[in-house]
């Protein structure tokens, strides 16, 4: 049955990986081999020359929009391990009349469609002057409904045997939070700080709307320059989202014990 169980993930694991093959193969293949009839495993000659192009290229400033990107990510997702684990301990330990209330206005939130909140925050952005400016790209993504949502059922199911014996050495909810509770709960918050910062990499609708200058471009925005209606440089797109994506392996590699142990922790306890 084990023998079984690992031929399972084996085949799991190569057809998940065939798209990373695909996009370093292409990227490091000519434009003749990549649109050639007959297909080779890897290309005859490695065009190690197509880094140099896509770094060089004038039109398309990728390390600087790769450092919007990580500028936007760390900032978003420090904001909302913040304001969404606060929220989410509010409504999970501290007792008030409209505790309700304000839950199910934060869970009616996750109801509307992003298209529909889409203008009035541009309108927002636009006359706070926040366009072409990385607080335009960081301030509307600094709180999730959903995140907060994750954390309040998560302080729902936190020992309150710990949070009772620092109230009894004198701390009050602020103090419990900070010396017990975000202590004691690092494997969540780094399972929902690799989320938030793999989803705030990702996002293009947004910064291609706010990041009008070349300078405020995120790397979604910057490989987008490569597929336009007069031409499609193929190589360099591939080449373009292959290293694009290596942060986020980075990212998912480094922390994906901490992924799994939140993803559990918030199954059993939510």
């Amino acid at each position: 049955m084990r023998a079984v169980r690992y031929l399972a993930l084996s085949v799991a694991a190569v057809v998940f990986l065939i798209p990373f093959y695909l996009v370093l193969r292409n990227g490091l293949a000519s434009e003749q081999e990549i649109s050639a009839p007959s297909w080779r495993f890897w290309p005859r000659e490695i065009r190690w020359e197509n880094f140099a192009s896509l770094f060089s290229d004038p039109s398309v400033p990728l390390v600087r929009s790769m450092v919007n990107s990580l500028v936007v990510a760390v900032l978003q997702t420090v904001g909302q391990l913040l304001l969404c684990g606060l929220a989410g301990y509010g409504l999970a330990r501290i007792p008030y009349r409209y505790a309700n209330v304000v839950l199910y206005l934060v869970v009616a939130t996750l109801m509307i469609p992003a298209a529909v909140t889409f203008v009035p925050t541009f309108v927002v952005v636009s006359s706070l002057g926040w366009v072409s400016d990385l607080r335009g790209l960081v301030i509307p993504g600094l709180f999730s409904g959903f995140t907060t949502f994750l954390f309040r059922q998560y302080f729902l199911g936190f020992p309150r045997e710990l949070e009772e014996a620092a109230r009894i050495d004198g701390l009050g909810h602020w103090g419990t939070y900070w010396r017990i509770v975000v202590p004691n709960s690092r494997g969540f918050f780094a399972a929902l700080g690799v989320i938030a910062f793999v989803t705030s990499w990702n996002q293009f609708l947004w910064p291609l709307v706010i990041a009008q200058d070349q300078d405020a471009w995120t790397v979604q925005v910057a490989l987008s320059t490569f597929l336009t209606a007069q031409s499609i440089n193929v190589s360099q797109l591939f080449l373009a989202a292959a290293v694009s994506i290596l942060p986020l392996v980075l990212v998912f590699l480094g922390m994906q014990r901490f992924l799994v142990r939140g993803v559990t922790e918030i199954g059993i306890k939510g």
